[in-house]
């Protein structure tokens, strides 16, 4: 099954496309610039190339990375002209990415038979598109035949609860709430409570997305797992971070601190269709070792997408 649903659709790939369009226009705008009047690639067009992707967003050490990749590929291959370098990046990169390869077995939006429910914890800071991938999630996992169930664990935000439940309802599936300034870890108990009486397949808990010091962040989210294992022993079974594509290296800093503060198993990376900085993608995918799961790629409910790596990088480089 997971096979068949990891097949990359037309429709998937024009949306991937279209989602990328404007990081494409910006990079290959850059990249015509680095290799103007050259026919072959030689030492001048690699100190180009790093310009290109640092002011890409995909990082100083990936990048490095890269050109180091590229460079080897040019000495064993003797000489490559200019024309092939699309080509050559596009199966670089791949090969790079596919080293670091830990996504699950999986299909699109299948979930492991081994246990129920599936719990995943959503973290992230404001602003950054976290409620609205949890509806997204909701409405592709339901879509896959799951039963379905939020929890409004984000009781500080003012409008947090509201948001979710009108996701909720455009999903079609419950949201388990308390009122606003209630305890988190409370309103996770009772939806993991209420999934098992209702015999749920995933429950996907919202958290809040307040950028406080390590400690406290870290506090509240071990709080919010050590309670949800009263219910479900060895929950939560994923805890995703989501991140804005949109600000670039800003992105790696939130990356960073919460990875520090929680286990983070999964990435989902929003809005790269509203941005020229989809390089991030490659960077954070390489640097933290933690897969990249899901791309936002537009603002319907249908617009959010379980990342194919090399369908990605074919994308970018129009291979």
């Amino acid at each position: 099954m997971g096979f068949f649903n990891r097949l990359f659709s037309k429709e998937k790939k024009e949306t991937l496309d279209s989602g990328l369009e404007r990081t494409k226009k910006g990079f290959f705008a850059k990249l015509a610039h680095a290799v103007a009047g050259k026919s072959k690639i030689d030492d001048e067009i690699l100190d180009n190339l790093e310009e290109v992707f640092i002011t890409s967003d995909v990082g100083v050490e990936t990048t490095l990375k890269i050109l180091d990749r590229i460079q080897d590929r040019v000495a064993r291959d003797k000489y490559v002209g200019t024309d092939e370098l699309n080509r050559l990046l596009c199966e670089e990169i791949s090969a790079m990415l596919a080293e670091n390869d830990n996504n699950s077995d999986l299909g699109d939006f299948e979930v492991p038979a081994d246990h129920k429910p599936h719990v995943i914890m959503v973290v992230g800071v404001n602003g950054v598109g976290k409620t609205t991938t949890i509806g997204k999630l909701a409405h592709q996992f339901k879509a896959a035949g799951n039963k379905v169930m939020l929890g409004a664990a984000d009781t500080f935000r003012a409008a947090a609860i509201e948001q979710l439940e009108e996701w909720g309802r455009r999903a079609d599936v419950p949201v388990v709430k308390q009122k606003l300034g209630s305890d988190p870890a409370a309103v996770a108990f009772d939806t993991l409570q209420s999934a098992k009486a209702n015999n749920a397949d995933v429950v996907i808990i919202d958290t809040a997305g307040r950028l406080h010091n390590k400690k406290g962040l870290m506090d509240e989210l071990t709080k919010i797992k050590d309670v949800m294992k009263k219910v479900v022993p060895d929950a939560p079974h994923e805890v995703l971070l989501v991140l804005d594509g949109s600000t670039g290296q800003n992105a790696f800093e939130q990356a960073k601190q919460f990875v520090a503060a929680t286990k983070v198993s999964q990435l989902a990376i929003t809005k790269l269709d509203g941005t020229a900085k989809g390089g991030v993608v490659i960077g954070i995918s390489d640097q933290f070792r933690i897969p990249v799961r899901y791309i936002g790629l537009g603002e319907k409910i249908t617009d959010l997408q379980v990342f194919d790596k090399d369908e990605f990088v074919k994308s970018l480089f129009d291979q």
